[in-house]
């Protein structure tokens, strides 16, 4: 099976983009709720809000997520849902994850 190029320089950018550790649990929690403020996303992940605004901040740069603000509050979700498919298939990963 050979991807065009394109395709794979599109799927390096996506994995560059969500390769740590709280980027995949906003992914996952943003696929289980349909949005979620920035505090929520917080006190969910237990991060500090600096932390978390950056994380939220670089995917939104790249294109993965959506953010709309509503007063104080900034709410983000998937902009790329199919990337919700990458925690899938590292759910069913047997490769020495423990």
């Amino acid at each position: 099976m050979e991807l065009a190029a394109e395709k794979l320089e599109k799927a390096a950018f996506i994995l560059k983009t969500i390769a740590h550790p709280v980027r995949l649990r906003i992914i996952g929690l943003l696929n289980d709720h349909e949005q979620l403020s920035v505090s929520e996303l917080c006190e969910k992940l237990d991060c500090e809000q600096s932390l978390t605004s950056h994380h939220l901040s670089n995917m939104k740069l790249k294109g993965l997520l959506s953010a709309r603000r509503e007063g104080k509050n900034i709410y983000y979700s998937l902009k790329e849902k199919q990337v919700t498919s990458i925690l899938t298939c590292l759910e069913n990963c047997n490769c020495n994850m423990g």
